[in-house]
């Protein structure tokens, strides 16, 4: 099969090359000297890994291409780091290596292939320890001292909501872009492409928007945050008042999750000689909280807000500039591009294709628009 086992060898070359691409950028952008010394660890694997599949190519009688540029995924994770910090991309970093974990776990388990997987893993530990703000951490890890994170490093490359913060604005301008959009068109049916009436409904259609969106985040968020914290402090009493009883709730806990009664005990004794320390433990296992991610009301209502409002100036920045055909065109273009675009930057969250994604964001918003453009040239508006 060796024409199978080149295209495979050269499509890991290819992952991997990327994935130096991507570190090296990491390493040279991030200021703090301990991530970028991890980030710089993690590059020296891939490089080694790459020359893994290099050598399998030369054996195989195959010349090695030359390295390319990364592909668009990992230049937009490039960008956005340069723009936003690596922190900010922290997800779609991991998102990244769980498909090149997945990748690998599909094929055949060669020696070259398992070796990789282990260090792909250890690259899962790395990066926990990262987020976790534990750089420490990170050589225990390599030492093989903190066994304990390795129980999710797998399933934790594709937990909801990895993507945070990225994926509420992308979605947030496409709720701007589409129902803008569609408010645009519909009031140009009825008006007859009257660009004062077009303009006037365009704005009002973005503020009334964005104060909704934000409104609503900052109250749903604060309500969401007021009854965790809620649960926390009674959380907190309960182990004040009744240690014994709320010990041997985390006793229960750890022996469903397989542990022996013994092993068990041990681990909950343990944890409760910290009362801070047991009551983090208990949110978390008990009430299936992260006290530290609660969540900013503040903040999500100001991202709710601007990214609803770049999404909605879209279609009706070239009213601004008069009506006509051609405006009426380039309105219907530019909200046709930046779906597409947005289409496109969602595929970096979920892993589709890029032309999948964007024609498919395209293709919604033209239905809606198309519909409430039709409605409006129905009923139409008189205005005296």
């Amino acid at each position: 099969m060796p024409i199978d086992d080149t295209r495979r060898s050269l499509a890991n070359l290819k992952l991997e090359r990327d994935a130096i691409a991507l570190y090296d950028a990491l390493a040279a952008i991030e200021k703090d000297s301990r991530r970028a010394e991890a980030f710089h660890r993690i590059a020296g694997n891939e490089r080694r890994h790459a020359e893994i599949w290099a050598d399998k190519l030369r054996a195989l009688g195959v010349n090695v291409p030359a390295a390319g540029g990364p592909r668009l995924r990992v230049r937009f994770i490039i960008v956005l780091a340069r723009l936003l910090g690596t922190h900010a991309v922290s997800d779609l970093v991991k998102a990244l290596e769980g498909d090149e974990e997945a990748e690998y776990g599909g094929q055949e388990p060669t020696p070259e292939v398992e070796a990789i997987a282990a260090d792909e893993r250890e690259h899962a530990e790395i990066w926990k320890a990262l987020d976790g703000n534990r750089v420490r951490d990170v050589h225990a890890a390599e030492a093989g001292l903190d066994q304990d994170h390795a129980v999710d490093k797998v399933e934790s490359w594709h937990k909801a909501g990895q993507s945070g913060t990225l994926r509420a604005v992308i979605f947030g301008v496409s709720d701007g872009l589409v129902s803008n959009t569609s408010l645009v068109m519909g009031v140009a049916g009825a008006a007859s492409g009257d660009p004062k009436f077009i303009l006037l409904a365009g704005i009002s259609g973005l503020l009334a928007g964005s104060f909704s969106m934000a409104v609503g985040e900052y109250i749903s968020m604060t309500s969401q945050r007021e009854l965790f914290e809620r649960q926390i402090a009674l959380e907190r009493e309960e182990l004040k008042a009744v240690p014994d009883e709320e010990e041997a709730e985390l006793a229960r806990i750890y022996r469903r999750k397989g542990f022996t009664p013994e092993e068990a005990k041990a681990v909950a004794h343990r944890l409760f000689q910290d009362p801070e320390h047991a009551l983090d433990t208990l949110v978390r296992e008990e009430l299936g909280l992260n006290p530290d991610e609660l969540g900013n009301p503040w903040k999500a209502a100001l991202g709710s807000f601007l990214a609803f409002a770049v999404g909605a100036v879209v279609p009706v920045a070239p009213f601004l500039f008069g009506g006509g055909t051609a405006v009426f065109a380039t309105s219907i273009g530019l909200a046709l591009a930046a779906m597409f675009a947005v289409g496109g930057a969602v595929s970096l969250l979920t892993g589709r294709s890029f032309l999948f994604a964007g024609a498919r964001q395209v293709v919604v918003g033209i239905a809606a628009a198309g519909v409430t453009f039709a409605v409006g040239r129905l009923i139409g508006v008189s205005v005296g």
